[in-house]
């Protein structure tokens, strides 16, 4: 079974709900998955801005999420560990955790991408977007994505 990423906060192509928005609370999505390759060890996921006026815009950095994980609830606190297992990095806000779609103009694209590694990569909570897709090279098993839209009115 392919590795799946779902939420039920919105489809693949649809718009992301404002309350995980820059323009309401500002919670990370909940997230779910299916389809855990053999030998996987641990999951890495991250949410992109492929559309941002200065190139792509990182929005948030998940790591070492543990190979029992099946999901993200929403709402996980700006902190560098997650309850549970797992911890973040920092996004393009500068900040640890999830920031959300907040974009200047148009309406643009957000990607959440999910990796099943073959192993722990035990990353300090500060690493970047880039430093996270270095040490993943190499480990990558699988990936899924999801991509939601969101525009400021």
């Amino acid at each position: 079974m392919a590795l799946e990423l779902r939420s039920p906060a919105f489809t693949e192509g649809s718009r992301i709900p404002a309350k995980h928005t820059c323009d309401g609370e500002d919670t990370s999505p909940e997230l779910s998955w299916t389809g855990k390759p053999d030998g996987g060890k641990s999951f890495a996921l991250t949410c992109d801005d492929p559309d941002a006026p200065s190139g792509l815009w990182v929005h948030w950095v998940v790591f070492d999420l543990p190979p029992s994980a099946a999901g993200l609830p929403e709402g996980i606190p700006a902190t560098p560990e997650i309850a549970g297992g797992g911890r973040q990095g920092r996004n393009d806000f500068r900040k640890i955790g999830w920031g959300g779609p907040c974009p200047p103009r148009g309406t643009h694209r957000y990607v959440f991408t999910l990796h099943a590694l073959d192993a722990m990569l035990g990353l300090a909570a500060s690493v970047t977007r880039e430093d996270l897709l270095q040490a993943m090279r190499g480990h990558v098993l699988e990936k899924a994505t999801l991509t939601a839209t969101y525009s400021r009115h």
